[in-house]
């Protein structure tokens, strides 16, 4: 699993300003206690005497340090004891006062090893929802509010299937792509007429894949092309092009959206073709949405790239009628 430097830090501030907040919290609720009960305090200052006290033992050279540690440790369990009851007596649990990690898998530092620890990537997922949010509506744009009202039951004529039952097979795959996306994956297809979905679904899978703290790049196909321009011809205007062009290229998804949409240049299909060739041989995963059939973008963006969208994409077919002009009528 990669992850996005910038987003990578932006989550790690968030993490540690939330440790650092928790932390907090516990000594107010520690000055609390001692308030109440001055004994508790005086206990806590006799442990800590205690524990320096085992360490020195255990260092000591020329004598046999087991019985002053024997002896030392039997104090401290007898204060431990008198301060959980203590606790107890102010109706308290008697571990109120153990500062305990909110992740016991990590110990809140946010890593088992060199690996990310779960904890750490839920708050890099929740930096990518944030920057997801700036280009997809993730509040109403989710699988549980698809709607196959506005495919029709009427089977095709030349297909054979109604574009409901089409639209049914269609989300099944998107929906078990994003909750089961691995570096295992596939790459999808999406192309049909404009206003079918397409992006609907891409936006969803987006929000489920982001959610299990896979990077995700989701953008339209016209901006990532203007970032490998800018990168090439030194043209910055805002998000560091280099940045951009090492994200589009490395991270565990992107989504490229309205591809064909963008004006055509020289440029741009190399920089199809580089996107493309690109994230096969490292094994990323793409999700593709296109007005364009397959033999348009053959034309459009040339053979070496229909021929590794053909080989190694699933192509789902989305037709029917134009969703925004039903909710015109």
């Amino acid at each position: 699993m990669s992850y996005d430097g910038r987003l990578m830090r932006q989550a790690l501030a968030r993490f540690d300003e939330d440790k650092q907040r928790r932390a907090e919290n516990f000594r107010a609720r520690e000055r609390a206690v001692y308030t109440k009960c001055p004994r508790i305090e005086e206990i806590d200052r006799e442990l800590s005497h205690t524990m320096a006290k085992i360490i020195a033992s255990g260092l000591r050279r020329g004598t046999d340090p087991r019985p002053a540690i024997e002896a030392l440790r039997e104090e401290n369990l007898n204060l431990q004891q008198e301060k959980r009851l203590l606790l107890t007596r102010l109706g308290l649990p008697g571990d109120y006062l153990e500062e305990k990690p909110k992740c016991s898998r990590c110990n809140d530092t946010g890593f088992l090893g060199s690996e990310v620890c779960s904890c750490l990537r839920g708050y890099y997922a929740r930096e990518q929802n944030k920057e997801l949010s700036g280009l997809l509506d993730l509040g109403s744009q989710c699988f549980e509010n698809f709607n196959f009202d506005y495919y029709s039951s009427v089977p095709d004529s030349d297909l054979g299937v109604s574009p409901r039952t089409n639209m049914e097979r269609v989300y099944d795959i998107c929906q078990d792509y994003a909750h089961e996306f691995s570096p295992k994956s596939g790459n999808l297809l999406l192309t049909g007429g404009t206003g079918l979905g397409k992006t609907f679904l891409s936006a969803s899978i987006a929000r489920v894949v982001s959610a299990s703290g896979h990077s995700v790049v989701y953008d339209t196909a016209g901006h990532i092309f203007a970032r490998f321009e800018a990168q090439k011809f030194g043209r910055d205007d805002g998000e560091n092009a280099d940045t951009a062009v090492s994200r589009a290229l490395g991270c565990d998804l992107l989504i490229l959206d309205d591809l064909g949409t963008e004006l055509m240049t020289s440029f741009v299909h190399s920089a199809m073709y580089q996107i493309v060739n690109t994230r096969l041989i490292t094994g990323k995963k793409t999700v593709i949405s296109t007005n364009l059939s397959p033999d348009e973008l053959g034309r459009r963006y040339g053979a070496p790239v229909l021929s590794r969208l053909q080989g190694e994409y699933q192509m789902l077919l989305f037709f029917g009628e134009d969703i925004r002009r039903q909710k015109k009528k």
